[in-house]
This record gives structure tokens, C-alpha cells and sequence, in this order.
């Protein structure tokens, strides 16, 4: 929906910019949001947090010349509130119409296209010598790894739109990106792998077995198979082939961290339907089953799962990242003690709607669509949905 031409208010709008926001709900702070969007924008994405509440109405309502009282019924008189809406500029006319009103409201910078630009480094407490650092996004819950020894480092599912992040970081801890990695083709957001091999020189690594699925890069990569190892200073990262939410995907293992991109979440396993479809997904499931019992849950209970994901389900563990141990994970998620086919029967049972604009970015993730920057942040907008539940798996 575009947005149409909004009156010029004579007041100056307070906005909020996204990461203090997002630093006022993690520190449990009681929000109300006013969201702008259409009432399916709001109930598909919006940002949660466990003492946020929101009030869905859209910037279109508050374009009548006699707005009535009951708009506003559900405003809180006495205390600040954050109106968004998708890229900033009809909430900041809403801001500014309500503070006219008498009422306390800032708008939040560039809306959610802002909360969509906030990428946070968090380092991982591990056994061994390298520094392993998760980046979390909140807005979709994608998460990426940065693996640095000595001076040379390597990133795991990295973002496209955050690519230059993960250069930068790696020069601050004295270290050049040798290796850009990808656990498999992803349907959720645009890796960034092809940009840092372009822009920067990286080598790009993707799974062999993802080939087959029609990978057409306009840049040089190389592959990696079941058991090979990449190395960066003294630190080995293997790869272990594991199945089931695509054909491709793959685990890497550093030290006591299994890199299990999206087959293995802290709150949940992988959805099977995102390659082959409906179709497809009682066999991939029956494969993520053998995936995870013979090639990841036979590890050590104290290997640390970091997933490519998490959702709102999932609770961060004492170091801020996104992990749990395997022992933990195996006590408290009843899927992975299940049998092959009740386990394969619920998994497909509930399943959530399919990633937004799936298809586009699986497209432009094999190098067969092009997306400029604009669109591919665009097309990444949105939750995730890679899980098998939206809810927590665990006990």
C-alpha cells in the first residue's frame, strides 16, 4: 500500500531510534506500541518482548477531519508510548497528531525497516582458543557467526545487508575474513556470502551436496564435502553432512560448537517442506531424523548448539547468546528421543506458514534471480518461520 501525501504538522516529532528501543525492552521496561500498519502486517511481524503491549491501529484511521474518541480508547493517557509503522513516515505524522492531542508519544526511526537494521555481536563462552561470536538479529531472529584465530577468521551464514560488519569485526580483533560459509541454501534472508567474495576478496565456501539444486554464482566458490575441514590460524572447522531441511544442509563443527545451521534450533528442529514442498517433506523429515540422531546428537552433551535461528520461543543463555548444550537440549526437547516415525508424523503435523517471499530468496540465493540491495532488505523483512512450531519444542 503506498502511503499517500500526509498533512504538515507544526510541531517537532520525538522519535526513538531502534536499538534504544530494543535496550528498554531488554531491560523490561513495560511499552506500549502503537503500530500504523494494516491489521496483517501487525499479526504477521511486530516486535514482542515480555512486557510489551501493543495497540494495532492504521495510519489511515487517523486521516479523518473529525477523529472521534473512541480511536483513541486504547492510548495510554499517563505514560509514553512508540508508534511505528513500516519505514517511519506516516508514524511520525501519528506521533505528532497525538502529541497535539495531549498525549506523550515518540515514533521510532525509520520504523520497521529500522528494527530490521539492528545486528548485535555477542562472543560465545567456548573450550577452545578461538574467539567464536554470535550476531543476533532480532527482527527475524537470524544469527551468524564470526570464528577468529590469530589473524585470520571466518563467518558462518553471514547476511548480505551486513556484510561489512563482519570485515570490520574481524580487522578489530586483528584478524583478515579468509572464509565467507554457508550451512546450506537459505529461505529466510540473502546470504551474504557472494557480496564478500566480490566486495572483499573472501574465499566463499558453500555444501557440496548444495549444488545440485542448480547453484549459478556469478563469482568464483568452492565446495566442501562430509569430513573435509577448512582452517583458519590453528582452529579446524569440519563439516559434517546432516540432511533434512534441505538436501544440502551441513553442520560445522569448531571445537566444542556445532554450527548447526538450521537443522538443530535450542527450541526447536527443522521444518522438512522448504525444497521439495509438501510433497518432499515426509522423506526429508525421516532424513533430518537420521541427521540428528547419528550425526549430531552423538557428539558430546557439552558441544554447544548454535543454530542459524532462534524465535521468540527461545530463551538466550547466561552468556547472551542464542546456544545450548546438547546434554540440555536432549532433556528437554521430547522430539529428539522419539521414534523414527512419530517423530516424522510430528514434525509435520503443525507446521507454521512458510517463510515470506521464500521462493525470491531461495532464487537469489542460488544466483538464478537478481535482487539489488533495496529489494533483497526487502525481501528478508519478516519472522523467519525455518522451525518446525512457532512454539518451543522444549519441556
Amino acid at each position: 500500500m503506498t502511503t499517500p501525501d500526509l498533512p504538515e504538522l507544526e510541531i517537532d516529532v520525538p522519535v526513538i531510534e531502534p536499538e534504544t528501543l530494543k535496550e528498554r525492552i531488554d531491560n523490561g521496561e513495560e511499552l506500549t506500541i502503537l503500530d500504523n500498519r494494516v491489521p496483517s502486517e501487525h499479526e504477521k511481524w511486530r516486535i514482542e518482548g515480555e512486557n510489551v503491549s501493543h495497540v494495532n491501529i492504521p495510519y489511515f484511521d487517523f486521516l479523518d477531519d473529525d477523529l472521534g474518541d473512541d480511536l483513541f480508547a486504547d492510548l495510554p493517557e499517563d505514560e509514553e508510548f512508540v508508534v511505528l509503522c513500516a519505514k517511519g513516515s506516516s508514524s511520525e505524522y501519528v506521533a505528532g497528531l497525538l502529541i497535539e492531542e495531549g498525549y506523550d508519544a515518540v515514533a521510532l526511526e525509520r520504523g520497521m525497516n529500522g528494527w530490521a537494521s539492528i545486528y548485535e555481536y555477542t562472543e560465545l563462552d567456548t573450550d577452545g582458543d578461538a574467539i567464536v561470536a554470535q550476531y543476533q538479529r532480532p527482527s527475524s531472529g537470524c544469527l551468524a557467526y564470526l570464528i577468529v584465530d590469530g589473524d585470520e577468521a571466518a563467518v558462518v551464514d553471514p547476511l548480505r545487508y551486513f556484510a561489512d560488519e563482519y570485515v570490520a569485526d574481524a580487522k578489530a580483533l586483528g584478524a583478515e575474513l579468509k572464509y565467507a560459509i554457508d550451512t546450506h541454501i537459505h529461505a529466510d534472508h540473502i546470504s551474504g556470502v557472494r557480496t564478500l567474495v566480490e566486495d572483499e576478496g573472501v574465499t566463499g565456501v558453500i555444501p557440496g551436496a548444495s549444488e545440485a539444486r542448480g547453484v549459478d554464482y556469478d563469482v568464483e566458490y568452492e565446495t566442501i564435502a562430509d569430513g573435509e575441514t577448512l582452517t583458519v590460524g590453528n582452529t579446524d572447522i569440519e563439516a559434517i553432512h546432516t540432511p533434512g531441511h534441505t538436501t544440502g544442509m551441513t553442520t560445522y563443527k569448531v571445537d566444542n560448537v556445532l554450527f548447526t545451521g538450521d537443522g538443530l534450533f535450542i527450541e526447536s528442529v527443522a521444518r522438512p517442506d522448504l525444497e521439495d514442498g509438501d510433497e518432499g517433506a515426509p522423506d526429508a523429515a525421516a532424513m533430518l531424523y537420521d541427521s540428528l540422531q547419528e550425526r549430531v546428537l552423538s557428539h558430546d552433551d557439552d558441544d554447544i548448539v548454535a543454530s542459524a535461528h532462534f524465535s521468540d520461543a527461545a530463551s538466550p543463555a547466561e552468556d547472551g547468546t542464542y546456544t545450548a548444550t546438547l546434554g540440555k537440549l536432549k532433556e528437554t526437547m521430547d522430539a529428539l528421543s522419539m521414534p523414527k516415525e512419530e517423530f516424522v508424523e510430528f514434525i509435520l503435523s503443525d507446521m507454521p506458514p512458510r517463510p515470506a517471499n521464500y521462493v525470491d530468496i531461495i532464487e537469489t540465493n542460488l544466483g538464478v534471480q537478481e535482487s539489488d540491495d533495496d529489494r533483497a532488505f526487502e525481501l528478508e523483512l519478516g519472522p523467519n518461520n525455518c522451525a518446525a512450531s512457532n512454539e518451543a519444542l522444549t519441556n
